[in-house]
């Protein structure tokens, strides 16, 4: 299955008829030159192509009232002087002939999308539509929206497909108010948005805008939104809202983003629903910017691995606060928010419906509000950066012990069957007595080519199966060798019973971070270790409130996970380890397997880090309260130094 890119030359027949400055950036041009960057770096060639339909009536209904429907209908005969006249009885809208055209187009593109997804035709995919849809209302137009697009998908999603869970992703610049509308008494739909909004003093100026508005009646906890009171919010803090806001609750039942970290953001949002993510354009009208922004996006969707993120990853003092404003808003209506400290990751609330997984809905115009030259300098530096660290010509690459194995990969994972030469084999593997052996020497052949052709920039990511006996002195020499032929930070994430080399040396070149030690313990900076969780809830605390903060603050080049002998890790939960560790180093990631472990782990790896989705990690037992002790201390060591674990303690 791939991914499916929506649209229709049509959308483009609406445009401003009059003057006005406010409307005049809802233009033709945001789709076209997003299109032309698609077709220009390759994109559009590697996705389902579908023409969008008009949505009936019928489907319009599901959310809007028939007698605005009819109101739209009949702007296709009003002249302009008419329709600016119409136009002005609404905020921030205007209408043009085509309008109603378009908008019918727009909202059976997201309603397209859906269905190919949900019928298997295809994993995931882009809707590039307009006029937008966020802001539109039961009755009104607003904000340049016409139809709800995606409130019109989920109500479709719900009716047609059966599904009883939907999660709306709203990451545009403005609060997407008519979704929040729309399913705010609604259980079985939980809408999240991160917007700009300065105490209220920013468009749509709406006190339900704020953190506190969490829903209504059934629905209370399901509306979840996290506003920004100043501007300048950069990646740290949108990767901080998702790690300490959205995936836990998700996994529980003037905006300065670059482009690349979009593409982050999306990568992560693939972990949930297994992956089934409909991207539905609404906002975004610096067109240099959004193009980048949706090619970002749909890299991502394809499973290429994201470009590293630039800048320090420190969150803004503000960002920080309206985290913990979110939290304690949200704190009552979802366990995950109920231990102080972490934010761990439980099982569905009780009152979700039970129901099959369901796609995720992004309606996301990245907009940017920076100054022009804030502008420029931020794309130079990305365009810098992507002919720095073009994508590589092979994404996965697998050395295997069981030939036999190779049969269940992908078609397009390379079987790599190149070794280092034997002399530079040996050199390395001489201070190791584990290493003598034949076959462990023939095995560090393969992981000293795989890692040079993943330094070089010839492979993405890689796995390579080591002898149990010679685990620990691989991984040792794989650091060496990493660390002098290129990477200039390392992470190094060991499973099970494996000891950090004695003489590694803190030199902020490498992170050593240990799950399955004895103990709770930050030994130094870049000397952690953490027992390896026995539940679910546990897992997932881990990963999201201490292996991930960890790694985007340490921004490494590399990542090695090491699974040693009796690692203990289920292979879902190696997967989702591996999958979400791409993020970091850009893709570039190599896993060392026991080869002891289960037969088929190696290639489950492989999928995960060609792009698929992460398999179901089961069924869900919650975090014990030693698990959750031992985070939090860990979490109070190491928040001084790594900034991205920082989160506010909540009042349980």
């Amino acid at each position: 299955m791939g991914t499916a890119l929506v649209y229709h030359e049509d959308m483009t027949a609406a445009r401003l008829l009059w003057d006005d400055p406010e409307c005049e950036i809802e233009c033709p041009e945001r789709l076209t030159t997003a299109l032309e960057r698609l077709q220009q770096r390759g994109l559009e060639q590697r996705c389902l192509r579908l023409a969008a339909r008009e949505a009936s009536e019928a489907e319009l209904g599901l959310v809007h009232s028939p007698e605005y429907v009819a109101l739209l209908q009949g702007t296709q005969a009003l002249g302009t002087g008419e329709l600016q006249t119409l136009s002005g009885q609404y905020d921030a809208v205007y209408f043009h002939p085509s309008t109603f055209h378009c908008a019918r187009l727009a909202a059976g593109a997201a309603l397209q999308l859906v269905d190919a997804v949900l019928a298997g035709a295809v994993r995931n995919g882009l809707a590039l539509v307009r006029p937008p849809g966020h802001h539109s209302q039961r009755a009104a137009a607003n904000g340049f929206c016409v139809f709800n697009n995606v409130a019109i998908a989920a109500k479709h999603a719900q009716r047609q497909h059966g599904l009883h869970r939907i999660l709306i992703v709203d990451w545009d610049v403005h609060h997407g108010q008519g979704i929040q509308y729309i399913f705010e008494d609604d259980p079985s739909v939980l809408y999240f948005s991160w917007h700009r909004y300065e105490h209220g003093r920013f468009w749509p100026y709406l006190r339900e805008s704020d953190a506190d508005a969490v829903g209504q009646g059934p629905g209370l906890g399901f509306t979840v939104n996290l506003p920004w009171n100043q501007v300048g919010m950069g990646n740290a803090d949108y990767v901080a809202a998702f790690l300490h806001v959205l995936l836990p609750v998700a996994f529980e039942g003037q905006m300065q983003a670059t482009p690349e970290c979009f593409a982050h953001l999306t990568q992560l949002l693939q972990m949930l629903a297994g992956g089934r993510v409909c991207a539905v354009l609404e906002g975004g009208y610096h067109l240099e910017s959004l193009s980048q922004s949706v090619c970002m996006m749909v890299q991502a969707l394809l499973g290429d691995p994201a470009p590293p993120l630039s800048g320090p990853m420190v969150p803004h003092a503000s960002a920080l606060e309206s985290i913990e404003s979110v939290r304690v808003a949200q704190a009552p209506h979802w366990m995950s928010l109920q231990q102080q400290g972490v934010a761990p990751v439980l099982s569905p609330s009780p009152r979700s419906p039970e129901g099959r997984p369901s796609p995720l809905l992004l309606p996301g115009g990245p907009e940017f509000k920076a100054a022009a030259t804030q502008d420029v300098a931020a794309l130079s530096s990305l365009l810098d950066q992507l002919r720095l660290n073009p994508t590589p010509p092979v994404r996965t690459a697998v050395a295997l012990t069981a030939p036999d194995a190779a049969l269940a990969l992908p078609s397009d994972v390379l079987c790599e069957e190149g070794s280092a030469p034997q002399e530079e084999t040996q050199a390395w593997a001489r201070p190791h007595e584990a290493l003598a052996q034949d076959r462990a020497l023939t095995a560090l052949g393969k992981v000293l080519y795989l890692l040079d052709r993943i330094l070089d920039g010839q492979v993405s990511s890689g796995i390579a199966v080591t002898p149990a006996s010679a685990a620990a002195a691989t991984l040792d020499v794989a650091i060496r060798c990493g660390l002098s032929h290129g990477a200039q930070r390392l992470l190094c994430l060991a499973v099970g019973q494996l000891d950090r080399p004695p003489d590694l040396t803190d030199d902020g070149r490498n992170l050593w971070l240990n799950i399955g030690g004895k103990e709770a313990a930050a030994l130094s900076m870049f000397h952690v270790s953490v027992p390896l969780p026995g539940t679910t809830g546990g897992f997932l605390s881990c990963v999201l409130a201490l292996v991930l903060p960890l790694a985007y603050s340490f921004q490494p080049d590399l990542v090695l996970v090491a699974l040693g002998p009796a690692h203990g890790l289920r292979d879902p939960q190696a997967a989702l380890l591996a999958a979400l560790l791409r993020g970091p180093a850009g893709g570039r990631v190599l896993v060392l397997v026991d080869e002891e472990s289960t037969p088929q782990l190696a290639v489950v790896l492989a999928r995960v880090l060609h792009g698929e989705a992460a398999p179901s990690l089961g069924p869900f037992s919650m975090a014990s309260p030693e698990e959750v002790q031992a985070l939090m201390q860990l979490r109070g060591q190491l928040e001084p130094r790594w900034k991205m674990l920082q989160c506010c303690d909540l009042v349980a």
